[in-house]
């Protein structure tokens, strides 16, 4: 089995929780997961000071294979000409090398990309056509048996009970393009409310054999949490089996500091196209 701890808009700057980071930080040691995916919005402002907290951040974290995207506050908002010509100088320069990435570990590919669009929108996303091969060509080179997961920062589908919700625009293109890729899991934030569902409750979508897990995650160390996590901090954590995908969501708990699992959601694997049943 494969363990996925699941954080999300962390939000290094004036809005921050430095004594959740802490429980964060510690709590990570004890539910041991294989892999460490963070959906974007590391920073509130793109500030280098911001970058500089959020890499030490991801060095006190366990040294294992990560996920990481930028999310639209990561872009630089009110310095129009850096936002102009090096929008993602900064987290470049601190948090990664590169804004697409691809992971692979036992029995998953991770494809994590840069849903931001700093020429497009100030706030919302996209995703471009490129980025879509440059997926589809990487789950086209993984054995038909690994999950394939995409992290990245932006919604797909609205948030149920939860205004100002609009998904990306071109949303269900994308969902049909990573249908046809046959993804089993979209792993997202920006909202600063979770939910666990399945892109079938809202898209029909081309082929009905096949929906799309999608876990949402939360504000984990910031106080701008919304609707139902209103003030809330949350994390996920994704269990992968041979037969069935385990999510298991947890708040923090700010009397007795500890994050609690709050709610548990269970999918049974869908078999890829050519795999044994028996």
């Amino acid at each position: 089995m494969t363990k996925i701890l699941h954080l999300s808009d962390l939000h290094f700057g004036k809005h921050f929780l430095p004594g959740v980071s802490e429980v964060v930080l510690a709590q990570v040691e004890m539910l041991s997961p294989d892999v460490i995916v963070i959906s974007g919005d590391f920073t509130h402002r793109a500030k280098t000071q911001e970058f500089e907290a959020a890499r030490k951040f991801l060095q006190r974290l366990p040294p294992l294979p990560r996920v990481i995207v930028p999310g639209n506050h990561d872009v630089p908002l009110y310095r129009f000409w850096e936002r102009l010509w090096h929008p993602h100088a900064l987290y470049l320069s601190y948090l990664a090398d590169r804004l697409d990435t691809s992971l692979c570990v036992d029995d998953a590919i991770f494809v994590g990309l840069d849903s931001t669009a700093p020429y497009q929108a100030i706030k919302n996303g996209r995703l471009s056509r490129e980025q879509l091969a440059f997926c589809a060509h990487t789950f086209a080179a993984a054995p038909d048996d690994m999950y394939r997961i995409v992290v990245m920062h932006h919604h797909l589908v609205p948030a149920p009970t939860f205004d100002r919700t609009w998904p990306m625009p071109q949303a269900k293109r994308t969902l049909e393009a990573f249908t046809r890729m046959q993804v089993d899991i979209v792993l997202a934030g920006h909202l600063h409310r979770a939910y666990v569902g399945h892109s079938l409750d809202v898209y029909a979508g081309e082929n009905r054999d096949h929906g799309i897990i999608i876990v949402q995650c939360g504000t984990t160390t910031s106080r701008r949490g919304r609707g139902l996590e209103r003030e809330k901090n949350s994390f996920n954590l994704i269990t992968l089996s041979d037969t069935n995908i385990l999510v298991e969501h947890y708040h923090y708990h700010e009397q007795i500091t500890i994050f609690e699992l709050v709610s548990q959601h269970a999918f049974k694997r869908r078999r890829p196209k050519g795999t044994n049943h028996n």
